[in-house]
């Protein structure tokens, strides 16, 4: 039989109780049709030899936004690694500054003000980018500062008149200028006057996005939110970008891309008696194929945590006064997401604190109870802080929480100090998930942290701040357990791990090469393991130079 590739003389890990481990896999139109033995007189178009090295599904992450990873790495970075100190934040502004056209928008990403000290200010940055616009975005992308020109270009010629929007926080001096910073909402007040930004500017941030997912192993991404121009996403055409990006052979990662809510609306009758709500032609969750499809749909019901916006049952530990906020009122959840549900969604909701989290899922207990349907696996994105009581709650109503392992080091410090020693045994859980009965996916939230699977998986078993205090260490899970989270735990949060997650003869041939085997290396030293190629589909999409191809 002629096969289109065989891969050789590898250490297959596969994830299938009935076949672990392999050594070789043969595939035909992208789908893994035989292994080991089972190879024996095919023949085929590509022979990669892996000599000897370790391989494992490729591995998908259930909350990347893949175009905003893609625009933070064409746009200035102010992480903490490039950016140690807010005088560095103010003088990288300066030098993009001095490369730029008086006019031009001076627009980065990635700072965070629990590391840095503070946040920065109009002031200081109009100083820095001598009278261009400047737009930051906070690592969260919850929030981020403008400066003066910036106000001005979006309408505000006066700092006094910048509104404070429902679901959103304006910072003020005491004079009640606009000091910079807007939260939440608030952000649309500037991005506004950014979006929709040229398709030419959008597709290269989904290309260069989806090179940075293939370099790290990623094979499949959930992006959570499209079709807007809040920030998620770039504009009502998103969809229309993907489409290009792969026309063109650029998109490499097999795409789950989520509308945003606020993109579906009463589109009139579907049939007697019968109002349709979603997207034009009736398009919801599940349309599309095996490269580029619809999933759920994404809805925001409150902030960040290390921002202090998410919505909590009690005052932060750090702020006596500050419970954070919802985006939208109660009322206006429950109805997004019943309809949506009515309608055939699968439902992705944001819900970081606690309060928001009740809310949440009191609306899916609703939705369910009027219009019942099997198996629709609605979602809670990051699931932040969760009682006892709310994991119950979330095994019986067959919800997928979404949590973020990488957060656990990278804003971990920042994190245990907006929870305090008792709240923040509530963090991120994983353990209590599992132990519910519960199917873990996995994921980064990148470009909020780095995008790197094999770290994030390090996070789940160890969970130690950047500092190495340890936060919510009961709710580690073992090696196996995170990196079944970052294979069949995302493909079952978007219904398809009949295709993914495990390398079974009829499945995808998805899968990452790698520089040591993260199951048998000691937990101190998986994030230390590396990516030596990534395989999609059969086709070699990534190689460091570890493959022989003949």
């Amino acid at each position: 039989m002629r096969l289109d590739a065989i891969f050789r003389n590898g250490r297959f890990t596969t994830l299938d109780p009935d076949r672990p481990t392999a050594h070789s896999l043969g595939v035909l139109s992208e789908r893994i049709v035989a292994l080991d033995d089972e190879l024996a007189g095919c023949t085929a178009d590509l022979v990669v030899d892996l000599g000897g090295a370790n391989a494992v599904p490729g591995f998908n992450d259930a909350h990347h936004h893949l175009s905003l990873v893609g625009k933070g790495l064409r746009e200035l970075d102010l992480s903490y690694a490039a950016t140690p100190s807010l005088d560095a934040l103010y003088a990288a502004v300066a030098e993009r500054a001095a490369t730029l056209p008086e006019d031009a928008w001076i627009l980065g990403a990635g700072y965070d003000q629990n590391k840095i000290g503070a946040h920065p200010t109009a002031e200081a940055l109009d100083r820095a980018a001598r009278g261009r616009p400047v737009w930051l975005v906070h690592t969260s992308h919850h929030m981020g500062v403008a400066n003066t020109e910036a106000f001005r270009r979006a309408g505000f010629d006066d700092l006094a008149a910048v509104p404070d929007p429902s679901g959103g926080h304006v910072e003020r001096d005491a004079s009640g200028r606009a000091e910079g910073l807007l939260q939440e909402t608030a952000m649309q007040l500037v991005e506004r006057a950014l979006r929709p930004e040229p398709v030419a500017e959008w597709t290269a941030n989904i290309a260069t996005g989806a090179q940075a997912a293939l370099a790290v192993g990623l094979t499949s991404v959930t992006e959570p939110g499209i079709g807007v121009t809040d920030g998620i996403g770039n504009g009502p055409a998103d969809l229309d970008a993907y489409m290009r990006v792969r026309e063109r052979g650029e998109l490499g990662v097999r795409m789950t891309v989520m509308p945003y809510i606020t993109a579906l609306h009463d589109c009139g009758a579907f049939e007697p008696g019968g109002d349709w709500y979603g997207l034009d032609l009736g398009l919801r969750t599940g349309f599309g194929d095996e490269w580029l499809r619809i999933g759920p749909t994404k809805l925001m019901s409150d902030g960040s945590l290390i921002g202090r916006s998410a919505a909590m049952c009690c005052d932060y530990h750090d702020a006596p006064g500050n419970s954070g906020l919802l985006q939208h009122e109660p009322e206006r959840i429950r109805r997004y997401i019943v309809e949506a549900h009515r309608c055939g969604w699968q439902v992705a909701t944001h819900a970081i604190g606690d309060a928001a989290l009740d809310i949440v899922l009191d609306a899916y207990e609703e939705a369910q109870r009027l219009h019942p349907r099997a198996d629709v696996r609605h979602r809670i994105e990051h699931a932040a802080v969760t009682s006892t009581e709310q994991v119950a709650r979330i095994a019986a109503l067959g919800l997928v929480p979404v949590p973020q392992g990488r957060f656990l080091s990278e804003t971990g410090d920042g994190l245990l100090a907006a929870l305090g020693p008792d709240r923040s045994r509530l963090a991120y859980r994983m353990r209590s998930f599992l132990d519910a009965g519960i199917v873990l996916p996995g994921s980064s939230d990148a470009p909020v942290v780095a995008p790197d699977p094999l770290l994030s998986i390090h996070d789940m078993v160890n969970r130690r701040t950047a500092s190495g205090r340890p936060i919510a260490p009961h709710e580690a899970v073992t090696a196996e357990e995170a990196l079944r989270a970052y294979t069949v735990g995302s493909a079952h949060a978007v219904h398809e791990e009949h295709i993914k997650g495990t390398l079974t003869r009829g499945k995808l041939a998805d899968f990452a090469v790698l520089s040591d085997d993260p199951l048998a290396v000691a937990s101190a030293s998986i994030g230390e393991v590396t990516v030596a190629a990534t395989v999609v589909g059969g086709r070699i999409a990534h190689d460091t130079g570890a493959l022989r191809v003949s």
